[in-house]
């Protein structure tokens, strides 16, 4: 005997999307990208816009700051660079990848306004 689908009574009010609805999680995607977005987390304000905009949830948050890119999903569409307000998103050429000095999450910690000046 099969077992009913539950009816419309039985769902939750409301939906939760767990995963992107254009794209597979389990199917990492990231391969084809030619550009990868790098976070200067110096000039980074967390105002999410980037989370928000990403077609692929490719941005990782935690405690409301962003926290980094999922390159096994991001596409390198750079759409979190355009929308960025204070261009704290760069798009890099996959080639130079190796010559910029980021984590595994894509951020770059560049050095704090004035640091290195020595008058």
């Amino acid at each position: 005997m099969t077992e009913k689908a539950p009816g419309w009574k039985e769902l939750p009010i409301g939906g939760v999307l767990l995963h992107p609805a254009n794209s597979s999680f389990e199917y990492e995607t990231g391969d084809w990208r030619a550009s990868r977005p790098v976070l200067d987390k110096n000039k980074c304000i967390d105002c999410l816009q980037c989370w928000i905009f990403c077609p692929d949830g490719s941005i990782l948050v935690e405690d409301e700051k962003m926290a980094g890119f999922d390159y096994g999903h991001c596409k390198g569409c750079g759409i979190c660079a355009h929308t960025c307000p204070v261009q704290a998103i760069e798009m890099i050429p996959e080639e130079r990848v190796l010559e910029t000095e980021i984590d595994e999450w894509g951020i770059r910690q560049s050095p704090p306004a004035g640091a290195g000046d020595r008058s």
